[in-house]
């Protein structure tokens, strides 16, 4: 998958477009994200304890991936990544627009 964990998103579709925010959790197996402050859905709980009472809560749903674009940190935008092999024999993910390195090494 072209999105990691830690990486700042842009959404591009659904509900939440416009919006960024940093991802979550990734499930790759149905290539869908977690993103933070992104896509709340309303859990209805049931009593558990006192400690942990029932009632609503607003948690983030995950979203497909083919619905964010992931924000380069020198140009800003929002791009698509491309696999890039450098000088150490590494491969990064690098930014089609800016040549700019996305995330760690």
């Amino acid at each position: 998958m072209r999105v990691a964990k830690d990486d700042n998103v842009k959404i591009i579709a659904g509900n939440s477009k416009g919006k960024t925010g940093k991802v979550l959790k990734v499930y790759p197996g149905n290539e869908r994200i977690i993103v933070e402050g992104v896509n709340f859905i309303k859990r209805h709980t049931k009593a558990r304890s006192r400690m942990e009472p029932g009632g609503i809560i607003e948690k983030e749903a995950p979203i497909h991936v083919s619905n964010v674009q992931v924000l380069c940190p020198r140009c800003g935008e929002g791009v698509r990544p491309r696999r890039s092999t450098l000088a150490e024999g590494k491969r990064a993910r690098v930014c089609n627009k800016c040549n700019e390195i996305i995330g760690k090494v």
